[in-house]
Order: C-alpha cells, then sequence, then structure tokens
C-alpha cells in the first residue's frame, strides 16, 4: 500500500526537522551547513527548500518543536494537580526535566535568542511553556492583576537561568527550591 502525499510530506518535513535538531546541537546554527541536514535527513535540496525558505526557517521550525515539547511535558504534569501552587512547583519541575533533553538548553535558550531575535523567541515562549506560568501564576496570585505580565515574564526569565544554571552543573534541587521560595514570596506579599 502507498503512503499519501499528505504522510511523505510530512515524513520529510519531519525528517529533516529532526536532523537539523541532532546538527544544530552538535555544532550550533553558524556553524551548520544545509548540505549537511539534507545528507543527514536523506533528502534533496530541493526537498529542504520545497518545506523551508532557508537554514533560519528549518531552524525556527526546530526551536519551535522543541518549545512545544516543554509545554507538552509542563502540561502534562500540572494537570493532576489541583491546588495552585501544587501545580506551578509540579510544572518547574517538569520544565527542568524537559530542559535537560540533551541539546535543549542550548537550542532554546542560547542559539534560539541570537538567531532569531528576542521577539521571535518571546512569542514562541508565549504561545508554550510561558502560558502555563502565566495560568498557573493568575490561579495562585489572583490579586495579582496589572502584575500578572510582568510577574509571568520575571519568573520565565527566572526559570531559564535556572535551566542555564542546571545544564552548566548546578544543583537542580537547589533551583527547584528557589523557584519555590520565589512564588511563596511573591504569594505573601501580595495578599498582604
Amino acid at each position: 500500500m502507498s503512503r499519501s502525499n499528505r504522510e511523505r510530506t510530512e515524513q520529510t518535513r519531519q525528517a529533516l526537522i529532526d536532523a537539523g535538531r541532532r546538527i544544530f546541537v552538535e555544532k550550533g546554527y553558524a556553524e551548520t551547513a544545509t548540505p549537511e541536514i539534507v545528507a543527514a535527513a536523506g533528502v534533496t535540496r530541493g526537498a529542504l527548500y520545497h518545506h523551508f525558505e532557508d537554514k533560519k526557517a528549518l531552524f525556527e521550525a526546530v526551536i519551535k518543536c522543541e518549545a512545544q515539547e516543554v509545554a507538552k511535558a509542563i502540561e502534562a504534569s500540572s494537570a493532576s494537580e489541583q491546588a495552585p501552587r501544587a501545580a506551578l512547583i509540579a510544572g518547574a519541575s517538569a520544565y527542568f526535566t524537559a530542559m535537560a533533553q540533551p541539546g535543549r538548553t542550548r537550542l532554546l535558550l542560547m542559539e534560539a535568542p541570537a538567531v532569531l531575535g528576542s521577539p521571535a523567541i518571546a512569542a514562541v515562549d508565549a504561545e508554550n511553556a510561558e502560558a502555563s506560568l502565566r495560568e498557573g501564576l493568575q490561579a495562585l496570585l489572583p490579586e495579582a492583576g496589572a502584575l500578572l505580565g510582568p510577574l509571568t515574564s520575571l519568573l520565565s526569565a527566572a526559570f531559564d537561568r535556572a535551566a542555564i544554571a542546571i545544564d552548566a552543573g548546578g544543583e537542580r534541587r537547589d533551583y527547584e527550591r528557589a523557584i519555590a521560595a520565589l512564588l511563596d514570596g511573591l504569594a505573601d506579599h501580595l495578599r498582604r
């Protein structure tokens, strides 16, 4: 039985994303050449350019896939938690676990802002992990009001810095405790 064109198209696109991810992690964006990606994916240059305008567009697709995987992990871990604080703590742990995937911290937190720019990465984050964080903070801190957006942005940055530190050998348990302390301090402050 032959596969449909749509299945072949999606399979080719996914092969390019997977190969691109492997090589971007191994070499970095700047040192990666499209012929390497094409060879690793087992497709033609024409197939690459059929699916992606250029190397940067492929890199952006890789970043979006990575961000979606992180968001799925957070959602899966925090969905069963009833209490807002417990859900946020579970989500924090899931974030750190998801970011421990080899190469993910480098791709999402170092390469992506440099290659795609902060506004593009902020938009990807807003649709993924930051959206979950915002929902969790809204449930934990209903009195935050106009501070909800800035608090979400600041805590998201704290999570990212923690992931970079953990990736560099920092003690994950200490960062999880620090995130819990930040959340508890915010809740105490806003309830006064």
